[in-house]
């Protein structure tokens, strides 16, 4: 297999199968029809591995990864699925923090196109039983599943784990999910299963009240994330941390009443070494020191209030590129816009990625100081030229803009 077979091969998978990272909602296939007679058509990969499954507006992404390095250092072999990817492709199937090898994808899409025609996947139901038949191959100890959109309708719900997770539930996707949180609280409820221990990290009485419900119903243990007490700390940077790190020393918990060997050296160890363990990048990614240059997916209200609320902690002044996709709600954004700051604002450079000129006059509203630009790294070499090292830069407003600002210019994951 040359690289690019390889790429031709993923190109395929893209342009044949909807991709809501790509294409939106119309991409989005809810049910768990075609993952079943997908992973029947594979053999019921997911049947073969122990799975930990984790849900949650904000969260999910920093939770897992922090988890499956807790179960590194734990001596345990560790397959993690995440998404979206920020570089390439592999990213969302990871081994103990090594990406998902090429010509293991590059194999499982030919397999892929010999599907009987009556069975129409979306793109992430492809990546789904692409993951659970990885690492089913690699004879996984553990094989963390984060939830894709939703939870009870999310293909990835086929699977009956350890253990679940929802980090917290927000206002985001409502166009799907429904637009009340409390509408979306019944959706990321759909993944507790039967006597399935469930832990929630979200400190909402309301959106804690249907969770606890559903777990009732369902004969399956609540667990209250919020209550666990401790000073561990992460080399995940962000405030917002702190909520996540409950959430995994409430899962290790319950994983250790399993009787799985995890010590407490082990719980320290993993949540301080998550990039290198993992690779996990994205969430109050430092860049730069000179000058401070930091990125972070954070997109939707919950997750940008979070971020902006730390950005306004550091003194420095700041150059802040920002770009969204057709189903933000801009006007939200615009209301908890860090201070002390100057704007770039770009369209990221996929079919779903907006126009800064489409909101420009909220832009004029809210009386920033702000330039326009036609792409995600126009805008960054534009701050970079004008930011000294006294002052710093932040890129984000959607996974997209920080995936292609970290394709155009980072050369190594440290």
């Amino acid at each position: 297999m040359t690289n690019q077979q390889y790429q031709e091969a993923v190109e395929w998978l893209f342009v044949q199968a909807p991709n809501y990272q790509i294409d939106g909602e119309k991409a989005y296939k809810p049910g768990l029809d075609n993952i079943t007679r997908l992973c029947a058509f594979f053999g019921n990969p997911q049947e073969k591995i122990q799975c930990i499954h984790i849900g949650g507006t904000n969260g999910k992404g920093s939770s897992s990864n922090m988890l499956a390095s807790v179960l590194q250092e734990a001596g345990f072999k560790t397959g993690l699925y995440n998404s979206p990817h920020l570089i390439d492709f592999t990213e969302r199937i990871k081994i103990n923090g090594i990406n998902c090898d090429k010509e293991f994808v590059y194999n499982f899409i030919l397999k892929l196109q010999t599907l009987p025609e009556d069975i129409l996947p979306s793109f992430f139901e492809f990546t789904t039983i692409m993951a659970f038949e990885y690492f089913a191959q690699k004879n996984v100890d553990f094989a963390i599943i984060e939830v894709g959109l939703g939870g009870r309708l999310d293909s990835t719900n086929i699977i009956k784990p350890l253990v679940s997770a929802i980090t917290n539930v927000q206002l985001d996707h409502q166009n799907i999910l429904g637009n009340t949180i409390e509408e979306i609280a019944f959706e990321k409820a759909g993944i507790i299963k039967s006597e399935i221990p469930i832990i929630f990290g979200d400190e909402n009485e309301a959106v804690k009240n249907i969770i606890k419900s559903k777990a009732e119903k369902e004969n399956a243990p609540f667990i209250d994330a919020t209550l666990f007490e401790t000073d561990l700390r992460s080399d995940l940077k962000g405030n917002y941390q702190e909520k996540n790190i409950k959430v995994v020393l409430a899962l290790t918990d319950e994983l250790k009443k399993q009787n799985f060997n995890i010590t407490d050296e082990n719980i320290k160890n993993g949540l301080l070494n998550v990039h290198q363990n993992t690779r996990f990048i994205g969430r109050w990614f430092e860049f730069s020191q000179n000058p401070l240059t930091i990125c972070d997916t954070g997109h939707n209200q919950a997750g940008l209030e979070y971020v902006f609320s730390q950005l306004n902690s550091i003194s420095k002044r700041k150059h802040i590129v920002l770009g969204f996709v057709n189903d933000k709600k801009i006007d939200d954004v615009m209301s908890i816009l860090p201070e002390n700051s100057e704007f770039y604002f770009a369209k990221p450079s996929i079919e779903r990625g907006r126009h800064p000129l489409d909101y420009e006059g909220l832009l004029k509203n809210s009386k920033i100081f702000y330039k326009i630009f036609d792409s995600v790294q126009e805008a960054y070499l534009s701050a970079k030229q004008k930011c000294t090292n006294e002052e710093m830069i932040f890129i984000g407003g959607s996974n997209f803009v920080v995936g292609e600002f970290l394709e155009k210019n980072l050369t190594d994951i440290k």
